[in-house]
């Protein structure tokens, strides 16, 4: 059965703001879990355009997160084997990644991202049927409060306390009870989960393991996302783009080898849009 989750990310910063933070906080976080032997390798960054959407960008990154990786999962699959790769459209404020492991040929997960300039009040922005809306599972994440599980300090736990902080260049915060329906500006990101996992005897396992990887991700990158606002506010696009790249390249020479693609490039070199892109209906 395929698990269909819909987690909504408030955050008291403007829908053209979030844009700059979103990147700048990817770009960090992949610095900060990244070293010679694990991380994150990023195989293609390149812009694309569509006549539906407009412009976007295309990426494809490889995930070597062993260290990572669930203990019973370890047990039953070699070290190489959990890697993960996956292959990111962004057309903001619509985003569609898709991710696969290898080694689990039939398993994917894909989150579909919308972002929209109110507080998470919108029930169905992903234009879902009426059968995927009985089986959708919906979370709000309230990115004040820090995650408490190991899944927090595995994709790296911001610490800062949001009841006390206050951005020195925008007067933002603290971020006290009840901050998503009084704070202005306000956007939230809604991103639903889409995990396929038909594996007898530890599917649901896996299932259950990517929904608590994931939920944490967003909830600390997010939280990273305003406690680093004083850094990203007034960046610009191309600003984060070049530093992307000055990233990419220190990443490149930080490792001691290159992962070994265990998929064809042709699911790298954007030949798959079409199928699997953020066009494609869920």
């Amino acid at each position: 059965m395929v698990l269909i989750k819909e987690f909504r990310i408030v955050m008291p910063i403007s829908l053209e703001e979030y844009e700059t933070a979103q990147s700048y906080m990817v770009l960090k976080m992949q610095q900060q879990n990244t070293t010679s032997t694990e991380g994150i390798e990023v195989l293609e960054n390149r812009p694309f355009e569509n006549e539906a959407y407009g412009k976007g960008h295309y990426t494809s990154k490889v995930y070597r997160l062993q260290s990572k990786a669930p203990a019973w999962l370890k047990k039953i699959a070699p070290a190489q084997a959990l890697v993960m790769q996956e292959e990111a459209w962004n057309a903001y404020p619509k985003c569609k990644s898709v991710l696969k492991c290898p080694h689990f040929s039939k398993f994917q997960l894909t989150i579909e991202s919308v972002h929209r300039a109110d507080n998470g009040c919108s029930e169905n922005v992903h234009g879902l049927s009426k059968e995927q809306l009985a089986a959708r599972q919906v979370e709000c994440i309230d990115i004040s409060f820090p995650g408490k599980d190991g899944w927090s300090y595995l994709v790296g736990r911001c610490s800062v306390d949001f009841s006390n902080f206050k951005s020195a260049r925008t007067g933002r915060g603290p971020l006290l009870k009840g901050w998503q329906d009084s704070c202005k500006p306000v956007m939230t990101a809604y991103k639903l989960m889409t995990i396929d996992a038909p594996y007898w005897g530890f599917g649901r396992q896996l299932e259950q393991a990517m929904l608590a990887g994931e939920r944490a991700l967003f909830l600390e990158s997010h939280r990273h996302c305003f406690a680093w606002i004083d850094r990203w506010y007034g960046m610009t696009l191309q600003q984060i783009y070049e530093l992307e790249q000055q990233n990419d390249s220190m990443l490149d020479e930080q490792r001691l080898a290159k992962p070994t693609l265990m998929i064809g490039n042709e699911h790298f070199n954007g030949a798959s849009l079409d199928s699997e892109g953020i066009y494609s209906k869920a």
